[in-house]
């Protein structure tokens, strides 16, 4: 009786905690749900909203999957899938990694390069030839098999950023992870905290902090002039998976919305911490 007592515990306690997990707005939210692209719109640059030109972003095996099978060049023609949904202050965690061989005429800097873009434009409000969002980057690298390539790096497509009291106007910066070679499944996570405080996490190793995202720089092309807000922090926006030439798959886009404890910062702390040791 004990053990049936004890079974029936731990399975009511499994069934409440998946519950949890798939309710909006609490606790974890499945952005990619695994089985289909019904809560993302597409933007590639040169076409039009939700033309998914090549078939470039589909699911495969469970997998949201970036391919360029299909093309016979890049040709510039970068791409990003935007979760519907606008997101101020959570958790953002992402299991990827990269696969096989850069399409043709990718540029050498995107071999085994892609990104997560936070806080930011709709696609809806991207120009037709415009090539990147206005948007904080999370720059997700592969190694190249020699020497060190840092992950979850910084990039700052139409935006700046803060470090240490400094305004950082340089497009990328390089965090402290380590270098993943080859086609092995990486978790990075990236904490959000509307616009003040931004962590990148690799492995659970935070590599990178900076504040005060706002909008700034260039790096952008195409883009409407009147969203080109110098000095205008961010505090919300969509998050977007990239397609910057070489193949990439990820089986995991979760995130934990912190949104509704910003405006408690002991229970907001003790989340943060409850989340950091999970």
């Amino acid at each position: 009786m004990r053990t049936m007592k004890l079974w029936l515990t731990v399975s009511l306690a499994f069934i409440f905690s998946a519950c949890a997990v798939q309710k909006p707005g609490k606790r974890w939210i499945q952005l990619f749900n695994g089985k289909d692209l019904k809560d993302w719109d597409i933007k590639i640059t040169g076409h039009e909203l939700n033309d998914n030109n090549g078939n470039t972003f589909r699911v495969q095996d469970g997998k949201l999957v970036v391919s360029y099978e299909n093309y016979k060049a890049f040709d510039e023609q970068y791409g990003h899938i935007f979760h519907k949904r606008k997101f101020s202050a959570y958790l953002l965690v992402m299991e990827y990694r990269f696969v096989g061989d850069q399409v043709a005429g990718g540029p050498g800097w995107a071999f085994r390069n892609s990104g997560a873009m936070i806080h930011s434009q709709s696609a809806a409000t991207m120009g037709k030839d415009q090539d990147f969002p206005i948007s904080i980057e999370v720059q997700l690298l592969g190694g190249t098999g020699k020497g060190k390539r840092s992950t979850a790096n910084l990039c700052t497509p139409g935006t700046n950023v803060v470090m240490n009291d400094k305004l950082i106007t340089a497009h990328c910066i390089d965090s402290k992870s380590k270098t993943y070679d080859g086609d092995q499944w990486v978790t990075a996570e990236v904490l959000v905290l509307g616009d003040s405080i931004v962590k990148h996490i690799v492995e659970k190793d935070t590599v990178l902090v900076y504040e005060k995202p706002q909008i700034g720089g260039g790096n952008v092309s195409h883009a409407d002039p009147s969203l080109l807000q110098a000095g205008k922090l961010l505090n919300e926006g969509y998050i977007a998976l990239q397609s910057e030439s070489h193949p990439v798959e990820y089986r995991k886009v979760a995130l934990f919305d912190l949104a509704p404890y910003m405006n408690d910062k002991e229970k907001l702390e003790k989340v943060i911490r409850d989340l950091q040791t999970r």
